[in-house]
């Protein structure tokens, strides 16, 4: 079966900040074949980009609802283009 890679842009709103979120994420990313960013906005949002399959991507987002005192209250996924070479995840400032 062929591994079909994926790009999307995701939104995360409610109690996001201050929760451990991004150290979870580049956690969780190891575990599935995902690849991308995270980082915090000023509006306090949390964004990612998340690249592999469908399925890694909804494990890793499934894996940060989890965590302890997250309260994901709205969830906006975006379709966006693959990047090429792209071979790591990581928390951005």
């Amino acid at each position: 079966m062929a591994y079909n890679v994926i790009r999307k842009r995701v939104m995360l709103e409610g109690q996001v900040q201050g929760v451990g979120l991004r150290f979870r994420a580049e956690y969780a990313s190891q575990m599935v074949r995902v690849t991308g960013w995270i980082k915090n906005l000023e509006d306090g949002k949390v964004e990612l980009e998340l690249q592999g399959s469908e399925d890694d991507i909804s494990k890793l987002l499934a894996e940060l609802a989890k965590g302890r005192n997250v309260e994901v209250e709205k969830m906006t996924e975006t379709d966006i283009p693959v990047v090429e070479g792209e071979k790591e995840f990581m928390a951005l400032v």
